[in-house]
């Protein structure tokens, strides 16, 4: 754009100028008509740049100035009086100054050397001596490497050394021309800001030449991935920044997605996009956010800080401030009582969105996350569930239930959590002691300080902290060791392997003995038959929850479902005890025949 523009202004003025000086010169020499048609079209052309330039390619380029060297050339030998031949000379700079400009130096160079060989020829044409045009190409050289130096210096200012992507302030300057260029054509612009995990490690225990190597090498593999017209830019540090024009946000997102899986180092990512009066710091500012929220969520992922509210969350915004989301209840029950005697129950959300009936409960999570919902998401379930729990509880006063209530990861490594869940725990009346908050495995290994202040305090508090979902995560034994936790929920997948036909998977042996070992208490979900809660039982699981017991209801219902129960839920398994083929299995071997 800047490359045509400026051609574009030396064709204007040069034309501009060539019909003037033909218009009001002297003298009968030469072919004034010819002079007036070279600057004529010198107008037209500079004109089309002006215009069209910007989406020419850049090859083009080259042919404009080649031609601006021939038509002044023109100009000067069929000028109608010589001393204006030699003032015409004067628009060998316009070239020399456009190819160091925006040319390589090879390519300035033949430009230059074009002129100056033209300027030689064409002078001594109007019956002057061989060496007047000496100082016309002496003047054309000198401004072209003059202009090519400096140019080259001050690009220089917006390229990062080490990795050859732009800088910061490069960056900047091409998210500004993108944005101009976006504003006239009204097509689409997206912004993504990547940081390397935990690039700070590298850079401590291998040094910083390590960590210039690991930047070069995402560097080249990132820029042998994207196409000539997108931007990567090595933003500060360990970020890097990629403008994408033309591009939605869902195309950003899975160009991000095969940027992040090229490379063996993890990285998180925010991803935006421009809407039409939007600054470029916004925009910036916007993809920080979501950048910011891949981080807090547990890192290696890709964030979508959208700038159009979905359909969905501008429903799901609608839902909460009306309270119109429902929290449902699935008992825990306990194996070692028998009898599917309830002890506690988990509250989920139930909510039908009639912009996308088909959306999962944890997409709704997902996009709650995405877009600054889920606080307000969080504490509307929490606060519901401890008004539903205090009622159960009243009504079944020899049960000493617990409830489990899940929370984001975002939710808990704000600062001021802890204290808005006493809050809540003081408002409803629950106590803290029959709460039981439930994180999934990865979003504890996010290593957030400000998470792990929050599970300590609440836990001196009394709540208890379970981690869902358990033996699906990345967190090590040892980090398990030492989170503030009091249960794990063992996986559903590992319940599911449990069947009549084959033995019992060994881990849930090594998880019940992991859990003794370090004093956890464990709920297996996903309990669906008989045989697994036998099987389970024989293990050493003490609680479980599923479908064998109960499905997800209001808490009238399974108000009613307890009281036909007498506080028990689900078939009696305790009286029928275990068949042999049950204890066969949870032992590791099955009877032959």
């Amino acid at each position: 754009m800047v490359m045509a523009r400026t051609t574009g202004a030396f064709y204007v003025m040069g034309g501009v100028l060539g019909l003037v000086i033909t218009a009001i010169a002297p003298g009968d020499e030469g072919n004034r008509p010819l002079v007036g048609t070279a600057a004529a079209i010198a107008l037209v052309l500079g004109l089309t740049l002006l215009i069209w330039g910007p989406r020419m390619p850049h090859g083009i380029h080259h042919a404009y100035v080649a031609i601006a060297t021939v038509l002044v050339t023109v100009a000067i030998h069929s000028f109608p009086n010589t001393v204006g031949a030699i003032s015409l000379a004067a628009f060998y700079v316009f070239v020399a100054c456009d190819a160091a400009l925006f040319f390589r130096w090879s390519q300035a160079s033949a430009h230059l050397a074009f002129a100056m060989v033209l300027c030689l020829c064409v002078l001594p044409t109007r019956g002057l001596e061989w060496w007047s045009g000496l100082i016309p190409a002496g003047v054309t050289f000198g401004v072209g490497v003059v202009v090519g130096i400096l140019t080259r210096m001050a690009s220089e200012a917006d390229i990062d050394v080490l990795t050859g992507l732009l800088n910061r302030r490069g960056f900047d300057r091409a998210l500004n021309s993108a944005i101009e260029a976006a504003t006239r054509s009204g097509q689409g612009l997206s912004l993504v800001l990547v940081d390397l995990d935990r690039f700070q490690k590298i850079n401590d225990h291998l040094g910083h030449r390590a960590g210039d190597a690991v930047l070069q090498r995402v560097a080249d593999t990132w820029a042998d991935l994207i196409a000539p017209d997108q931007r990567l830019a090595r933003y500060g540090g360990d970020a890097f920044a990629l403008l994408l024009p033309n591009t939605t946000e869902q195309a950003a997102i899975l160009l991000t997605e095969k940027l992040r899986a090229a490379v063996t180092t993890g990285c998180s990512a925010g991803v935006t996009s421009w809407q039409p009066g939007e600054s470029g710091s916004l925009l910036v500012s916007r993809a920080d956010v979501g950048l910011y929220r891949a981080k807090q969520a547990g890192r290696n992922r890709t964030v979508l800080e959208s700038s159009r509210q979905l359909p969905l969350a501008v429903e799901l915004r609608e839902a909460i401030d009306r309270g119109a989301l429902d929290v449902h209840y699935q008992p825990i029950v306990s194996l070692t009582e028998g009898g599917g005697k309830a002890v506690g129950v988990e509250a989920l959300l139930r909510w039908s969105s009639s912009a996308q009936p088909d959306v999962t409960t944890e997409g709704l999570i997902r996009v709650a996350e995405e877009y600054d919902l889920i606080s307000d998401l969080d504490e509307l379930v929490l606060r519901r569930a401890c008004a539903d729990a205090a009622r159960l509880q009243d009504t079944f006063a020899q049960l000493d239930l617990t409830l489990n209530v899940n929370v984001s990861g975002l939710e808990l490594a704000e600062s001021g959590y802890a204290e808005r869940v006493a809050g809540i725990l003081a408002a409803t009346g629950w106590p803290a002691d029959q709460l039981v908050l439930e994180v999934t495995e990865s979003e504890l290994a996010a290593e957030s300080q400000t998470a792990i202040a929050n599970l300590h305090t609440l836990r001196d508090s009394g709540v208890r902290i379970a981690i869902d979902d358990f033996g699906t995560g990345y967190s090590s034994l040892s980090r398990l060791a030492t989170l503030p936790s009091d249960i794990l929920k063992v996986d559903q997948s590992f319940v599911a392997a449990i069947r009549s036909d084959s033995p019992a998977p060994p881990l849930l042996g090594v998880i019940a003995a992991l859990s003794s070992a370090l004093d956890l208490q464990v709920i297996a979900e996903g309990v669906e038959t008989e045989y697994q809660a036998a099987v389970l039982t024989e293990l050493g699981f003490a609680l479980a929850q599923g479908y064998h017991y109960s499905d997800s209801h209001p808490v009238s219902e399974l108000i009613s479902d307890l009281n036909e129960g007498q506080g028990r839920i689900g078939p009696g398994a305790s009286e029928r005890g275990l068949d042999d083929d049950a204890r066969h299995a949870a032992n590791g071997w099955l009877p032959l025949g």
